[in-house]
């Protein structure tokens, strides 16, 4: 036992963990904390950034980098609650992170002090996070924060991974108690967490694919999650399964990999969506099936299901035949899950198992269509760039292990769709609550994460203007994160919803233009950076991109570039998106129609 303060052992049991970094804002509410923090500096860093989005998004990319879950730190009021938006993000995208909010002190509660949510109970801080988190701790004495501390850490991991809420009010901090800080090695150092699919479940997949004529995989989220990219890639050879992804799913499975087919979906490829609806039996991995991947659930544009038969695997039950019903439903870990079906197919007679008539060939047919259609814009020499010469040159300017960050606009259909994900990066982005921000912030915690490597943030105008402090914190950290700003002056993504919707001269309030003349403008992002202490480069001519960008990485310093992009041009769609009541366009490109396909097999 030992007589230590209430951030004290917050820090304390942080350091046990192993966490390496509190990421995080100042104020009056969380002072006591950062007094502790400054003590054990050599054992856990502390990164102060200018908005405290930008600390959530930090936090929720360096998990997804290093496996590694981080913890926040915000006061009380409107600190905590401008962080929401991150958290919120974390929990839609399964990534842990401990978010420290102060409030005001115990001996206040319920007499309205500065910034207290009390209008329906006492410093109720917990409610207002309750929607964006897996579970809320509030401490009101520093020998309560022992117990709470091991157990946040346990929920956060297990499960679901996820964010937890420990709401400090403010005098905990600073007051004493004599405790003990747990080991954690003795409380979950033995934790299985993982657990496998029900066996008979596993034989009677195996059995659908064996019989299928078209069998394909789809490798969602949670094969990133589980580390099941070499399991997969084991058992498509094995059964020779064309594999698909999510779009949050990109990179899960080699790309350059012959039997990959690229995302499915709203911002998929042609290849993918025409695999999909056409299989016989779909083999779906880690993925809700939301309605971005699926075309919003219409039947013959992503999937038929049915007649397709559906084998589908996630840790979370609730997922399974929540929104198609399945032939066969596995609660298991992904990775444990393949290991099984690997295990009976290296056992099974090679007769018994998937048999090419042809389908393998079909798809060829289909990725080759879909890349010679792109070539006739990727090489555009237009000035504002075309969409699809910028995604070339993007690609062709990476190093084999970049990490590419996406935020959300109208960019982000584009790098979901046509972006190289280099053999040995990432494509981080939000998939699900998917706030504006995320790439702008979280690519300071990827490069955190991964200080040697390069990292490269593709983000529209509208989103960085919302989060551009974070070149600030990259340059006062030396964080030499390289941001592509795509410059097409507005929210054109809801630009083109307005057009989709209710026609093209409905255009209102998502240019950026002059309230007096109505004509677009744009803010100089490369001065902007350089205001900040970053290199500025605008780019003037389609040609120089791909250079600049890896000229940008190798010179490791903060780097804004000012991508000027055409703004009225429409991306090709194999997919859709729909919003009822409102109709949307059905998809541009299907050069082979679905016609009658052989019925699936009889089991």
């Amino acid at each position: 036992m030992t007589c230590l303060k209430g951030a004290e052992i917050i820090v304390d049991y942080l350091v046990k963990e192993r966490i390496p970094y509190l990421i995080g804002l100042c104020g009056h509410g969380d002072v006591g904390l950062m007094d502790a923090a400054l003590d054990r500096q050599d054992k856990i860093k502390t990164v102060s950034t200018h908005n405290e989005q930008i600390a959530g998004f930090m936090a929720d990319a360096y998990f997804r980098v290093s496996g590694q879950p981080v913890a926040t730190f915000t006061s009380c009021g409107p600190g905590s609650v401008n962080i929401q938006m991150a958290i919120a993000c974390a929990l839609f995208d399964a990534s842990p992170l401990l978010a420290i909010t102060g409030n005001v002190p115990t001996q206040q509660f319920n007499r309205g002090p500065f910034q207290e949510f009390g209008h329906h109970y006492q410093a109720d801080f917990v409610s207002a996070m309750r929607p964006y988190v897996k579970r809320s701790f509030q401490a009101t004495r520093a020998d309560m924060l022992p117990d709470m501390m091991r157990d946040a850490y346990r929920t956060m991991v297990t499960g679901r991974p996820g964010p937890v809420h420990l709401d400090i009010p403010f005098n905990v901090f600073t007051e004493s108690a004599e405790v003990s800080v747990p080991e954690p090695g003795e409380w979950h150092g033995g934790l299985g967490v993982r657990s496998q699919g029900e066996p008979a479940s596993v034989a009677r997949a195996l059995e659908l694919l064996s019989a299928a004529e078209r069998p394909l995989v789809l490798a969602g989220y949670g094969c990133t999650l589980s580390g099941a990219g070499a399991a997969l890639v084991q058992l498509a050879e094995r059964l020779r399964l064309p594999v698909a992804t999510t779009p949050q799913g990109r990179g899960a499975f080699d790309e350059a990999h012959p039997l990959s087919v690229g995302p499915t979906g709203r911002d998929g490829v042609y290849a993918a969506n025409r695999a999909a609806r056409a299989c016989d039996v779909l083999l779906a991995l880690g993925t809700r099936f939301g309605d971005r991947s699926t075309s919003s659930w219409e039947p013959g544009i992503t999937h038929r299901i049915p007649p397709t038969r559906l084998i589908h695997v996630d840790h979370d039950p609730a997922q399974l035949g929540k929104n198609y019903p399945t032939s066969v439903g596995i609660a298991g870990d992904v990775r444990l899950v393949l290991a099984q079906l690997l295990d009976q197919a290296l056992c099974a007679n090679p007769k018994a198992l998937p048999q090419d008539s042809g389908w393998l060939a079909s798809i060829e047919r289909w990725k080759r269509a879909w890349a010679d259609a792109l070539a006739t814009t990727s090489g555009s020499q237009t000035y504002p760039i075309h969409p699809d010469r910028l995604m070339r040159e993007l690609s062709r300017a990476l190093s084999d292990d970049t990490i590419l960050v996406s935020d959300i606009g109208a960019h982000h259909s584009w790098m979901v769709q046509q972006c190289r994900i280099p053999p040995r990066g990432r494509l981080l982005q939000s998939g699900g609550f998917a706030a504006m921000g995320f790439g702008v912030g979280g690519a300071l915690g990827a490069q955190l994460a991964a200080p040697d490597r390069g990292v490269v943030a593709v983000v529209g105008d509208g989103g960085f203007l919302m989060h551009a402090s974070a070149v600030a914190t990259a340059v006062e950290y030396e964080l030499p994160v390289v941001w592509v700003v795509w410059n097409n002056m507005g929210f054109v993504s809801i630009r083109d919803l307005q057009a989709g919707f209710f026609g093209p001269e409905r255009e209102f309030a998502t240019r950026f233009r002059s309230a007096r003349s109505g004509k677009l403008i744009s803010t100089d992002f490369a001065k902007l950076g350089e205001a900040m202490g970053a290199q500025g480069i605008r780019i003037e001519r389609a040609a120089e991109l791909g250079d600049v960008i890896a000229a940008a990485l190798a010179a490791r310093r903060p780097t804004v570039i000012d991508v000027a992009v055409q703004a009225d041009v429409r991306r090709r769609t194999a997919g859709g998106w729909s919003m009822p009541p409102l109709a949307t366009a059905a998809p541009n490109f299907d050069p082979d129609p679905l016609g009658v396909e052989p019925a699936p097999p009889a089991r």
